[in-house]
C-alpha cells in the first residue's frame, strides 16, 4: 500500500512544485523539526504578530485549501462518530486479504498491514485534534455558553469524554509552554466547572428543613421563598435575647428599607460605583442565612445566577474548625473540599472569577487576627487554615476573588469594617412571605389556607414566624395534628407548639426507628431515657454559652451518637461522613429555642422527681423542699440575673409547662406533678408582683409573655379593654399593665400619634416599663419620668430600632448624666433618623455633653427645626460645640432655646459668628437667664435688624 497515494479524504497537498508528502504524514521530511523548534516558534511568532491567544493560525503557502492546523477545515465535521467502524472496516479487510495469502502473511505484507492501520490512525487522530481544537476555541469564547459544555458533557460516553479529558490537558500544558497561563487556567476551569457545578447541584438541590442527616429529603427549588433582605443592617451589637431580635426584625419589615436580592448581592443598590470584594450578610439563629447560600450556590450551579462567576466555593466554619490544627494552602485546601479542581490540574485561580462563601462566623474557633498575622499572597503556601482567612479577607492573598461571609450580629465585629465592602442583613420573613411558605408546603389549598389562619389568631406564633426554622416546626406539628383523628385543638403558645413537636419526634422515632405502631403510647423507657439525656445537655450546655457541642459532651449526658441522629427533628449532626474530611462530630439542636425548651423540660423534670442534677450550684440545695410556685419564683429570679436575659425564654416555657394540660399532652412523661389551681394562682400573683428594677423594660415584658404562656388572659383582655376606652386616665395601670401594653402598642400595625408618659395613671416604675412603646410612635413625651441609665440604654435602643417614625422627643427634667446622652446620640446620627423636635430642659448636661450632642446632630443636620437645652450648665464652651452644628449648610435649626445654661458675651459672639455663616432659617434664639453684657447682645440685634437675615426673635433678660 502507497505511502503517497491520495485518498479521497486526505488532506490537500503542501505549496511548492514536487508531489511532497501529505501534510497529515507523521513521517515527512518536512513536519521532521516542527516539534522541536515548535515552542520557540510560536512564542516569537506570538510576541511579534501580537496575534490573539486562541486565533487559528493562517495555512502555509498561497495555495487555497485549508491548513492542515485549520480549525475551520470541513473535513472534520462527524468523522469522530465514524472512527470505530472505519478502522474496524479496514483492518477487517486487511485481515481477510492476509488470511487468503498461503502460509500466512510474509513480512512486506505485515509492514502493509501495519502502515495501513497507522495511516488510518493518523489521519483519525488528527482529525480528533482538530475537532477538538474547534470545540476548545469556543469553549473558550467569551459568549459561549457553558451549560453548552455541560449538554455535550451529559450526551458522552465514558471512553469519549476520557479521551476529551486527556486531550484538554494535553492542550493545556501546551498554552502554558506558548506563556498562555490565562487561556490555560480559562480552560481548566471550563472543563472543571460542570462537575463542580454538578456536585453542588446534587448536594444543594434538596434539603431536609433543619435536619443535617435525617428525615425526608424536599427539593429547595420546591419550597423556597424568597426572604426579606437588605441592605445595611443595624449599628452596633444587639446583645438582646434572639426571640426579641426577631420581634425587632417583625417590626422593620413595615418600614421603608432597602431591599436587596441574591443576585443582586455583588452589585449593591442602584448608582453604587465602587466595586464590591466582600460582602457580609448578617441575621439571627434560624433566620435563613444557611438555606440563602445554598439557593445562592444551586443557582450558580445550575446556570441561572452569577454566570460571570468561574468558580463558586462554598464552605461553612463548622468545617474549617476542624481543621484548625492542619496546614494548608490555599490551592489545597480548595483541593480538599472540592477535588474536581483538583481532577482539573487547577493550581492557580490567579486570572479566574472565584466566589468564596464563608457560612457561619459566629461558630467559627479560630483565632482571626488581622492585627499580628504574617502577610501571605502566594496561594500555593502552606499554613495554618486562620492564616489563609485572615488574609484572603484582606485582601493580601487573591484579591481578585469575591467573599460572602455570614453570621449572627453579634459576631460580625470579627471582621474590621475596613475589610468589608457591603453589610446585609437577612429579617426573615414577612407577612406574605410567612403565607407563600405555607402554600408551597400544603399543596392542598384548604389546609394552607386552615394554618395560616390559625396562626395568625395567636401574635407569638405568627411574630416567631418570621423565622423559617419555627415556620418549619410549625408546619411540622400542624401537618402531623391535621392528619390524625385524635389531632385536638391546635396549638395557640410557644409551649404547646414545641410539646407538640417533641410528641411528633417521638412518633417518629417509634415508628420508624423501633418498628412501633403509630397507636402505642407517646413514651416507652429508652425514649424517657433520651429526653431527660437531651434536656440534661441542653441545659448545661446553655448555662456554658455553648449551642455547638462534641461526642464528648453528649456522653457526659448518657447519649450515643446514633440515638442522638434518631432524634432527628430536635437533634442534628452536623458533619457528614461520606467524604472524610473530619475529625470531629460536632452537633447542635435544629434552633436555640429547641435547647431553650428542653432545657426547661429538664428543670421541670428536676423538680416534678426530687433530683438534683446539677441544680445546687444554679437555685441551691433546698429547693427541692420547695412548692411550685416557689420553685419557678426562685428559676424567674435567677434569670433576671443574667446580663442579657439569655434564661428568659427558658423561664417562659418553664411556666407553660407548669400547666396540668401543657402536662398531660406531654403523655406522662413528666411523672407526678403537683400543680393545683392554688399553686398555680400563687405562682401568677407572684409574677404580676415580680421586680424588675435592675433589668431593662424590654425584659420586663417577658413577664407578660409568662403569663400568657400560663393561659392567664386577664391582663392582655384588661389592656385592650383600656386601649378602647375614651377615659385612660382614670384606670390605674399596674406595673405588669404596663408591660403588656408597651408590648401591644408597639407590635401594632398602626403608628401611635403621641406617647405622654405623665398621662399614664401609674407608678415611675411603670412609665419607665412602657418606654419600649417609643418603637412605634411620632411624638414621645418622656418628661419628668425619672429616666435611670438602665432606662436611657432601653430607651436608645427604642429609638434605633425604629427611628423613622419619630418627628418629636421631649426628654426634659431627667437627669440623663453622660451615659444617656452618647446613647441618645447613636439615634439622632442615625441616617434614618427624623426627628424635628429635641426637648432637653433640664437634664444636667455639661459641656461634655454639648460636644457628643453638636458632633452627633452636625452629623445628620438636615431634619431638627427645634432645639431646647435651657437649664443646663453648659457654659461657653458647651455653646462653642454647638456652634458647629449651626454653621453646617444642611442645618435646617429655626428655634433655639439656651435660657440659664451659664452664658456669658462670649457665647453670643460664637453665635453671631456661626449664625452670619449660615443665616437663612434660625428665626428665634432663647437667651433669657445669662449673664449677658450689652455688647454681646448687641451683636445679635444687629443680626436681627439686618435684612439678610431670618432671626426675628432674641430673648436675653438676665
Amino acid at each position: 500500500m502507497s505511502r503517497n497515494r491520495k485518498r479521497p479524504d486526505s488532506p490537500e497537498p503542501g505549496p511548492g512544485p514536487g508531489p511532497g508528502p501529505s501534510c497529515v504524514s507523521l513521517r515527512s521530511d518536512q513536519s521532521k523539526d516542527d516539534c522541536m523548534n515548535f515552542k520557540g516558534e510560536v512564542r516569537s511568532s506570538l510576541k511579534q504578530n501580537k496575534k490573539r491567544p486562541d486565533s487559528p493560525e493562517p495555512g502555509p503557502g498561497p495555495g487555497p485549501g485549508p491548513s492542515c492546523v485549520s480549525l475551520r477545515s470541513d473535513r472534520s465535521k462527524d468523522v469522530i462518530v465514524e472512527f470505530k467502524a472505519e478502522v474496524r472496516s479496514s483492518l477487517k479487510q486487511v485481515h481477510q486479504q492476509s488470511s487468503e495469502t498461503p502460509g500466512g502473511p510474509s513480512a512486506q505484507q505485515h509492514q502493509t498491514q501495519l502502515d495501513s492501520i497507522f495511516l488510518l490512525l493518523e489521519d483519525n487522530i488528527l482529525t480528533f485534534v482538530k475537532d477538538e481544537l474547534k470545540k476548545i476555541q469556543k469553549l473558550l469564547s467569551s459568549d459561549y455558553p457553558e451549560c453548552c459544555e455541560s449538554q455535550r458533557e451529559d450526551e458522552e460516553d465514558e471512553e469519549q469524554r476520557r479521551s476529551r479529558e486527556s486531550f484538554v490537558q494535553i492542550t493545556v500544558d501546551f498554552l502554558r509552554r506558548m506563556e498562555q497561563e490565562e487561556l490555560a487556567e480559562r480552560l481548566q476551569s471550563r472543563s472543571a466547572g460542570p462537575k463542580l457545578k454538578s456536585n453542588l447541584k446534587e448536594k444543594f438541590q434538596c434539603v431536609f428543613e433543619g435536619i443535617a442527616k435525617a428525615g425526608e429529603p424536599t427539593l429547595l427549588n420546591q419550597i423556597y421563598t424568597e426572604l426579606y433582605i437588605t441592605e445595611g443592617a443595624t449599628a452596633g451589637v444587639n446583645e438582646d435575647h434572639e426571640v426579641r431580635q426577631i420581634e425587632a426584625a417583625s417590626r422593620k419589615a413595615h418600614r421603608p428599607e432597602t431591599p436587596i436580592r441574591p443576585a443582586d448581592l455583588f452589585k449593591g443598590s442602584p448608582g453604587r460605583q465602587e466595586p464590591i470584594r466582600t460582602v457580609m450578610t448578617q441575621g439571627v439563629a434560624g433566620i435563613g442565612k444557611t438555606v440563602l447560600t445554598q439557593k445562592f450556590s444551586l443557582d450558580w450551579a445550575e446556570d441561572k445566577d452569577h454566570q460571570d462567576v468561574h468558580f463558586t466555593f462554598p464552605f461553612t466554619f463548622r468545617e474549617l474548625n476542624v481543621l484548625r490544627e492542619k496546614r494548608f494552602s490555599l490551592v489545597e485546601l480548595v483541593h480538599l473540599f472540592f477535588p474536581e479542581t483538583k481532577e482539573a490540574g487547577i493550581c492557580s485561580f490567579q486570572h479566574l472569577q472565584v466566589l468564596f462563601i464563608f457560612d457561619g462566623l459566629d461558630e467559627c474557633r479560630l483565632p482571626l487576627d488581622f492585627h499580628n498575622t504574617q502577610v501571605l499572597t502566594d496561594v500555593t503556601e502552606s499554613t495554618s487554615v486562620h492564616v489563609l482567612l485572615t488574609n484572603l479577607i484582606r485582601g493580601k492573598l487573591l484579591p481578585s476573588a469575591r467573599l460572602w461571609i455570614t453570621t449572627r450580629p453579634a459576631a460580625a465585629n470579627q471582621i474590621p469594617p475596613d475589610c468589608v465592602d457591603m453589610v446585609t442583613e437577612v429579617r426573615g420573613f414577612t407577612d406574605p412571605q410567612k403565607e407563600e411558605y405555607f402554600r408551597r408546603r400544603f399543596r392542598e389549598e384548604e389546609q394552607a389556607s386552615r394554618i395560616i389562619s390559625h396562626i395568625k389568631t395567636s401574635r407569638s406564633l405568627h411574630i416567631m414566624c418570621h423565622i423559617p426554622v419555627f415556620c418549619w416546626i410549625t408546619a411540622t406539628v400542624l401537618e402531623d395534628m391535621l392528619g390524625t383523628r385524635e389531632g385536638g385543638e391546635l396549638p395557640r403558645t410557644l409551649t404547646e407548639m414545641y410539646i407538640h413537636l417533641l410528641v411528633v419526634q417521638a412518633k417518629v422515632k417509634r415508628v420508624k426507628y423501633e418498628g412501633g405502631a403509630e397507636t402505642d403510647p407517646h413514651w416507652n423507657k429508652k425514649s424517657r431515657k433520651m429526653i431527660r439525656s437531651l434536656g440534661k445537655l441542653a441545659f448545661e450546655q446553655l448555662q456554658k454559652g455553648n449551642l455547638i457541642f462534641y461526642e464528648s459532651d453528649l456522653t457526659e449526658c448518657g447519649i450515643d451518637i446514633r440515638a442522638a441522629s434518631v432524634c432527628s427533628g430536635l437533634f442534628t449532626q452536623i458533619f457528614k461522613e461520606e467524604r472524610g474530611l473530619y475529625q470531629d462530630k460536632v452537633f447542635c439542636f435544629i434552633h436555640l429555642s429547641v435547647q431553650e425548651f428542653l432545657a426547661a423540660l429538664h428543670l421541670i423534670l428536676c423538680y416534678t422527681n426530687r433530683t438534683t442534677e446539677g441544680l445546687e450550684d444554679f437555685l441551691g440545695d433546698d429547693y427541692r423542699h420547695s412548692s411550685l410556685d416557689d420553685f419557678l419564683k426562685r428559676v424567674m429570679e435567677k434569670s433576671l440575673q443574667s446580663k442579657h436575659g439569655h434564661l428568659d425564654l427558658v423561664v417562659r416555657f418553664l411556666h407553660g409547662l407548669s400547666l396540668q394540660s401543657n402536662q398531660r399532652l406531654l403523655g406522662g412523661l413528666l411523672g407526678q406533678r403537683e400543680n393545683s389551681p392554688e399553686t398555680i394562682q400563687r405562682a401568677i400573683n407572684n409574677l404580676k408582683k415580680m421586680n424588675t428594677d435592675k433589668i431593662s423594660p424590654d425584659r420586663s415584658i417577658n413577664i407578660f409573655h409568662c403569663l400568657m404562656e400560663m393561659n392567664e388572659l386577664s391582663v392582655h383582655q384588661e389592656i385592650q379593654e383600656f386601649l378602647q376606652s375614651g377615659t385612660r386616665s382614670e384606670k390605674r395601670l399596674s406595673e405588669v399593665h404596663c408591660s403588656a401594653l408597651a408590648y401591644m402598642l408597639q407590635m401594632s400595625e398602626e403608628v401611635l400619634e403621641e406617647l405622654d408618659l405623665r398621662k399614664y395613671n401609674t407608678s415611675e416604675e411603670g412609665r419607665r416599663r412602657l418606654i419600649p412603646a417609643v418603637r412605634n410612635c411620632r411624638k414621645a413625651r418622656l418628661r419628668g419620668c425619672s429616666l435611670s441609665e438602665i432606662s436611657c440604654a432601653a430607651l436608645a435602643s427604642a429609638l434605633k430600632s425604629n427611628p423613622s417614625h419619630l418627628t418629636e422627643l421631649d426628654l426634659g427634667v431627667n437627669h440623663l448624666l453622660d451615659s444617656g446622652v452618647e446613647q441618645l446620640c447613636g439615634f439622632l446620627q442615625s441616617p434614618d433618623c427624623r426627628l424635628q423636635t429635641l426637648g432637653l430642659r433640664n437634664c444636667s448636661l455639661s459641656e461634655i455633653n454639648c460636644a457628643a450632642l453638636a458632633s452627633a446632630l452636625k452629623s445628620n443636620p438636615s431634619h431638627l427645626t427645634e432645639l431646647n437645652l435651657g437649664g443646663n450648665k453648659l457654659q461657653d464652651s458647651g455653646v462653642e460645640q454647638l456652634c458647629g452644628f449651626l454653621q453646617s449648610p444642611d442645618c435646617r435649626l429655626q428655634t433655639l432655646r439656651l435660657w440659664g445654661c451659664g452664658l456669658s458675651e462670649i457665647s453670643c459672639a460664637a453665635l453671631a459668628s456661626a449664625l452670619k455663616s449660615n443665616p437663612s432659617h434660625l428665626t428665634e434664639l432663647d437667651l433669657e437667664g445669662n449673664n449677658l453684657q450689652d455688647s454681646g447682645v448687641k451683636q445679635l440685634l444687629d443680626l436681627v435688624q439686618s435684612p439678610d437675615y431670618n432671626l426675628q426673635t432674641v430673648r436675653w433678660r438676665t
